[in-house]
């Protein structure tokens, strides 16, 4: 009955104020002008939200001086100063500087293989050997005239310290050893080429060439093997530019392994000097342990990076927080509340910051100790009297 009642005041007092205008609201329509036809809508709506807040504030004080008075339900937080780390989320994949295919240095037929897949070798272990096409026969003659022409001299050199001799000939016996020598080192160096060994510890990923096979040195397709280290694994992620200043060595990074179900706390190694043009980015490192073994190179990683922190931080939910028509953000206070908590709303216009998991960092209009508005903030009015459930 009172809705009806005051829905006949608001239709009287529209009619009050537009009954001298009817006849210009008819030749508005008639006109069919659409500008002149909006404007006409646009004042109407002001008048008639101006009457419904009029009418609230009637209800209102009715209902104080009748002692009805109903006021909202509302339930509210307490803004406190805490800790507030953000984070960067982004996405990486796994890598290592140790995972290299290892090349023949030398052609020939691979005479033997000592290893297999999976198996662990240490840095400067035997590979493999490869058919060196009697080069170690001719090591040995070579070693034969080296040790002859060694005594030859060491012989001519007594003599010629004795002044027995001539000196040409001292110098021909030193020259002739010299260069025996010179060609034993050659030849040993080539001898070393038909040896297969591991460039560092690490595991036997693939052995490419079987035994018998023909080898070459060369390009794409000439692989023998793929030696992988999975002790000292990273993570390679390519950052936003925009986080250049935010993002150094040393931040903490939350990674996550969607595969393995898996996740680690650990800190960037590495950033990048360089901005890549086609994306502006630039690329962090970020170790990652491999106890067991499990991370493998080129695995998948959803990394979280500490870009920001506030040690004296004021977090509200982001559910509470509105935006009014000129794009500012509030959110509702309930001050001082009484003994009954009763307290009275108040709109603060803030201005917000980072956000995390559900909750906003206010900058400013905001204050440790106010008490927030939350369920209910989306009804209540600026200067209404709520009571506080909580």
């Amino acid at each position: 009955m009172k809705r009806i009642f005051y829905t006949l005041i608001l239709t009287i007092a529209l009619a009050s104020c537009g009954g001298g205008n009817q006849q210009t609201l008819d030749s508005i329509i008639s006109g069919g002008n659409l500008e002149a036809l909006r404007a006409k809508k646009s004042e109407l709506s002001q008048q008639s939200k101006a009457l419904e807040s009029q009418i609230k504030l009637l209800d209102s004080a009715i209902a104080t001086k009748s002692g009805n008075e109903k006021l909202p339900l509302v339930t509210t937080v307490v803004a406190n100063s805490e800790k507030f780390d953000h984070f960067l989320e982004l996405q990486g994949n796994v890598q290592t500087k140790q995972n290299v295919l290892i090349y023949p240095e030398m052609a020939g037929t691979l005479d033997r293989v000592y290893v297999k897949e999976g198996q662990r070798v240490t840095k400067g272990q035997l590979l493999a050997t490869i058919d060196d096409g009697g080069m170690s026969s001719q090591l040995a003659q070579l070693e034969t005239q080296a040790a002859l022409s060694k005594t030859t001299f060491e012989r001519q050199s007594k003599l010629w310290e004795q002044k027995i001799g001539s000196e040409i000939q001292y110098l021909q016996a030193k020259a002739n050893y010299e260069a025996q020598e010179n060609a034993v080192k050659q030849l040993q160096s080539q001898l070393g080429k038909s040896t297969i060994k591991a460039p560092f510890s690490g595991i036997i990923d693939d052995v490419i060439k079987d035994q018998g096979t023909v080898v070459s040195p060369g390009g794409p397709g000439s692989e023998v093997f793929r030696i992988v280290n999975l002790s000292d694994m990273y993570i390679d992620v390519e950052v936003p530019e925009t986080y250049l200043g935010s993002i150094n060595n040393g931040k903490e990074a939350k990674v996550y392994f969607p595969v393995l179900g898996d996740s680690i706390t650990t800190k960037v190694r590495q950033t990048g000097n360089f901005i890549n043009p086609s994306n502006r980015s630039f690329t962090i490192e970020i170790p990652v342990p491999n106890k067991d073994g499990a991370i493998k190179p080129n695995l998948t990683a959803r990394v979280k990076i500490n870009d920001y922190s506030n040690d004296q931080a004021i977090l509200i939910p982001l559910s509470i927080i509105s935006e009014n028509a000129d794009g500012e953000q509030y959110a509702y206070v309930a001050e001082t509340p009484n003994s009954e908590n009763e307290a009275v709303v108040k709109r603060s216009i803030i201005t917000t910051g980072k956000t995390q998991n559900g909750f906003v960092e206010v900058l400013s209009g905001i204050v440790a100790g106010n008490h927030i508005i939350k369920e209910g903030a989306r009804s209540v009015k600026d200067g209404q009297k709520v009571k506080i459930l909580n």
